[in-house]
């Protein structure tokens, strides 16, 4: 029976028919996998059981026999009893695969795409070669340390694949067909300077020239603004022959561009020759995303892009120490505790926990500091307040607890305020945290100003506007505010005024007339359009008005409202109260999950508070009163954004609910 295996997507294998073969278990596909990876070289035994697991069994070079002989069963059914494999075969002290490249789609991958061009049909060629993929390399195996080299070596070619099929399609007059690929290549790999030049050539010659222009104009700004670097040569020489429209540019050339033909080759073969600078460029990229996440609107929406980009990148080059530096160096300060992309932030948090365990256990505290940091940052807002999942609640709180350990004992001032950042985000397990929260912003300022950190030193400003408005020391927050807006005319920092401006909407709100109040909050909300932080402008303007209303006594919104965002959930049972659908309101109440772990999370529990007594829920007082209570001496406004007044009233109200409770049941 004839067998031909992948690897390029989930390790399986086939028969001549293409029905899948049963390979059993994932240490089954993992020993063939590690086999493909040897390239028909002999893996000792000893080196398996090593690559299969970090503690061996005590029985694992007899597992190894077990597995080996069920891949056989698997790959050779056909195979007499007693009869020598012919497949996976054993040599000394180990195991081959002793497959033929065109019976192994990454060895027959290689082959397509490392083969001299066949003149008559290299588009097809290639065609057939990328067909191969059926998703990412070993797309079942996570970052095994004998699988990361490979699996960036193809990921490699995969990308040149693509390339010089452009290219193909380029010298046979196909232009257009090769623009779509190359402009989702750029867009997943702005790194690559000869997508850029194809895409541009492309675009040239199926005679859009403008477009062509607009792309070279798109590459100088990934390659400088973002990631730090100039133009190459050919991409430079490549704008100027298209704005004189040289003659070199045409499919076919006329004798005159010869010459120039020749040597944009010769070019392109040295560039290839380079050894690649793709760490030092990620590097350089994953900072100047720092700095443009600061930039606001748009700057922050491709900050966060990039950086999942670089960081991706940098995993796939399969260096540890680049990955942790790469993640590190994205120290953003952040004072908002939803996340603006939960999915990327959990994304990043996985890629910082494999990062941490790849590192060399000794050593490289300043790394495991940044990524413990950037753990506890990123998993801002993210765990309920009660029942979570085992071990949910530890982790980012331990991290926090762990960055902030070795930032003190480095004594690093820009590395302390990071991990500070990340203390400050994990002070949300329970309420009534205002003062410690205060107490690290103070800290941060001191650190900040000390040390000429002016993100930091507005970081730290920016949570005492919180802890001081929750601590019911609005002069306190106006100094901190004032602080704040300074720094950011001084720095050229636009979001630090989105914050600002919604405090002082707050502040207005706490005296003012309703009507003044809510034109206060229509202003602020204004900022929140093309800012670039969904999870601060999600819903936040219905809450506003909401948190005017019950602040004075007037009727909430209809319940049919559907602009609450993510507020959602704790707004509804009030709502429905409000309508008079007591029945709806109760069952709200009785599914509710806690609110999520962020500063937003006492004025949440106040809106349930009231929608509880207002339907005599009693199970849903009891609960509210008992999250409540650790903040009876705080203001529900530890958001600085919005407030429900004094936490104590609300716990007031639900006292005399239950004893009213207790005394209708007594009597």
């Amino acid at each position: 029976m004839h067998v031909t295996i992948g690897v390029l997507g989930a390790v399986a294998a086939w028969d001549e028919a293409g029905e899948a073969l049963a390979l059993r278990g994932p240490k089954h596909r993992a020993v063939l996998a590690r086999l493909v990876v040897a390239r028909r070289r002999v893996v000792p035994v000893a080196r398996l059981v090593a690559d299969l697991w970090e503690e061996p069994p005590d029985n694992a070079v007899g597992t190894v026999r077990t597995f080996v002989g069920g891949l056989r069963r698997a790959l050779e059914p056909d195979r007499p009893p007693r009869t020598p494999p012919r497949l996976l075969v054993t040599e000394g002290p180990g195991y081959a695969l002793r497959a033929a490249t065109e019976d192994v789609d990454a060895w027959r991958f290689e082959q397509a795409v490392s083969a001299p061009a066949d003149p008559s049909r290299p588009a097809a060629r290639l065609t057939e070669a990328l067909d191969l993929w059926r998703g990412p390399a070993f797309a079942d195996f996570g970052d095994e340390p004998w699988l990361r080299a490979e699996r960036a070596r193809l990921t490699e070619l995969r990308l040149l694949a693509v390339e010089r099929l452009a290219e193909a399609h380029l010298a046979s007059g196909a232009a257009a067909r090769a623009v779509p690929d190359l402009d989702a290549h750029v867009t997943e790999h702005p790194w690559r300077e000869e997508g850029w030049r194809l895409l541009a050539l492309a675009l040239y010659r199926s005679g859009r020239q403008a477009d062509a222009l607009a792309v070279l104009r798109r590459a100088r700004g990934t390659l400088g603004e973002h990631l730090g670097v100039d133009p190459g040569p050919r991409l430079r020489r490549l704008e100027e022959d298209i704005l004189r429209q040289a003659a070199r540019l045409d499919p076919d050339p006329g004798p005159d561009a010869t010459a120039g033909l020749v040597w944009e080759r010769a070019t392109a073969a040295y560039e290839r020759a380079v050894p690649s600078r793709a760490g030092t460029r990620l590097e350089s990229a994953a900072g100047l995303m720092r700095d443009l996440a600061v930039t606001g609107g748009g700057g922050l929406e491709a900050a966060r892009h990039h950086r999942a980009a670089a960081v991706a990148a940098a995993e796939q080059l399969g260096d540890a120490e680049l990955t942790a530096r790469v993640i590190g160096v994205y120290d953003v300060p952040a004072v908002w505790t939803r996340s603006d992309d939960p999915e990327q932030a959990r994304r990043l948090v996985a890629a910082a926990e494999r990062t941490l365990r790849r590192l060399p256990p000794e050593g490289h505290d300043a790394a495991r500091c940044r990524l413990l940091a950037t753990i506890a940052v990123e998993s801002r807002g993210t765990l309920p307040t009660d029942r979570p999942a085992a071990g949910e609640s530890a982790r980012p709180l331990q991290a926090a607890r762990q960055a902030e350990e070795i930032a003190r004992r480095l004594d690093d001032a820009p590395l302390l305020a990071f991990a500070l950042n990340g203390t400050f985000m994990q002070t949300f397990h329970r309420t009534g945290l205002a003062a410690r929260r205060d107490a690290i912003g103070a800290e941060t300022v001191a650190l900040a100003a000390r040390h000429g950190l002016p993100r930091y030193e507005v970081l730290g400003h920016l949570v005492r506007v919180q802890s001081r408005c929750a601590l019911g020391d609005l002069a306190g927050a106006d100094r901190h505010a004032t602080a704040a807006d300074d720094l950011a005319a001084r720095h050229a920092l636009p979001l630090v005024g989105v914050f600002t401006t919604w405090y002082r909407a707050l502040r207005t709100s706490r005296a003012a007339p309703p009507a003044t109040a809510l034109a206060a909050y229509e202003r602020a909300a204004e900022l929140l359009d093309g800012s670039g932080m969904a999870g601060l402008r999600d819903g936040l303007l219905p809450l506003a008005r909401l948190s005017v209303a019950v602040r004075h006594g007037a009727p909430p919104p209809d319940g049919r409202d559907t602009g609450w965002g993510p507020f959602e959930p704790w707004v509804r049972p009030l709502l429905l109260a409000a309508g008079g659908r007591r029945a709806e309101a109760r069952a709200a109440l009785r599914d509710l999950p806690s609110p999520p772990r962020d500063l937003m999370s006492e004025a949440l529990w106040c809106l349930v508070a009231r929608a509880a007594v207002a339907v005599d829920d009693r199970a849903a007082m009891l609960r509210a009163r008992a999250q409540l209570l650790p903040a009876a001496g705080e203001q529900a406004a530890g958001s600085g954004l919005v407030s429900l007044g004094p936490v104590a009233g609300h716990l007031e109200d639900l006292t005399a609910a239950l004893e009213r409770g207790g005394s209708r049941r007594t009597g």
